[in-house]
């Protein structure tokens, strides 16, 4: 299907990355975006980006560890994405569900990484919850001209200023849930070139592996229903989803050449 899984925790994953991306090439997905939430696990996405064919990696602080961002943090993610296959900032943004760091410090990590990938260039990766009013003003005040993607897309309601502004849309496994109602609506709404799939792995295993880690390979269920919901075949979702994601995150300079 030439699937890409635009948001993977490779290094939380059971077993190997080694083994998920051999998995997840046997389902028939190409390429995977491992994703940091700080630091270290910033750190493990790049050198697994860096040794892993097909794999790329994105690097930045969650809102959860937004009161460890320091100038240290700052200077290591900075030279993470000097390197050429970290192919964004995240994912990074606001939670006001689990408030786990104050929220005048998840506002100002925030709007310190939104001007990260303003100077590198890279897609920035946003996460979302319970905070869309705050996520989407922060947005246009900083993220103008930038290539933006709401990672596990739970803001429904600004579905059409997504398509206004062209952000791109992630949906993860839980646009299966059965009372996804809102989510499954937006996902019919979304623009044909704002479409992208992920699985959040090892978090949100869509139906009917619900219940069980996720793993890269799971995309493919999450892309067909996607493809049932809007009236598309398995090939057509993978190849819109497929275009949108190297368009976002730049990866078609960085594809490995054909043998």
């Amino acid at each position: 299907m030439g699937l890409i899984d635009t948001h993977c925790h490779l290094d939380l994953l059971k077993g190997t990355p080694d083994e998920a991306v051999a998995d997840a090439r046997a389902a028939g997905v190409q390429t995977i975006v491992a994703v940091g939430t700080e630091l270290r696990s910033s750190r493990a996405a790049a050198a697994l980006a860096a040794r892993l064919d097909g794999v790329y990696a994105a690097v930045g602080v969650h809102p959860h560890e937004a009161v460890g961002f320091d100038g240290v943090v700052r200077t290591g993610l900075e030279r993470l994405l000097g390197e050429p296959r970290v192919v964004a900032v995240g994912e990074c943004g606001l939670d006001f569900y689990r408030d786990l760091a104050p929220r005048d410090v998840q506002r100002a990590v925030f709007v310190e990484q939104l001007a990260l990938a303003r100077r590198t260039g890279r897609a920035i990766c946003v996460h979302s919850r319970e905070a869309g009013g705050e996520t989407f003003a922060l947005l246009t005040e900083h993220a103008g001209g930038l290539r933006v993607v709401l990672h596990c897309f739970s803001t429904p309601e600004y579905v059409e200023l997504c398509n206004e502004r062209g952000y791109y849309v992630s949906f993860a496994g839980n646009l299966t849930y059965k009372n996804a109602d809102d989510l499954r609506r937006a996902a019919v709404a979304v623009r044909d070139d704002l479409l992208l799939v992920e699985t959040d792995a090892p978090f949100l295993a869509p139906m009917p592996q619900r219940g069980h880690s996720n793993r890269p390979a799971y995309v493919a269920l999450t892309a067909q229903f996607l493809a049932r919901l809007r009236g598309w075949s398995d090939d057509e979702v993978a190849a819109v989803t497929s275009a949108n994601a190297r368009r976002a995150f730049a990866l078609e300079p960085l594809a490995e050449p054909a043998p």
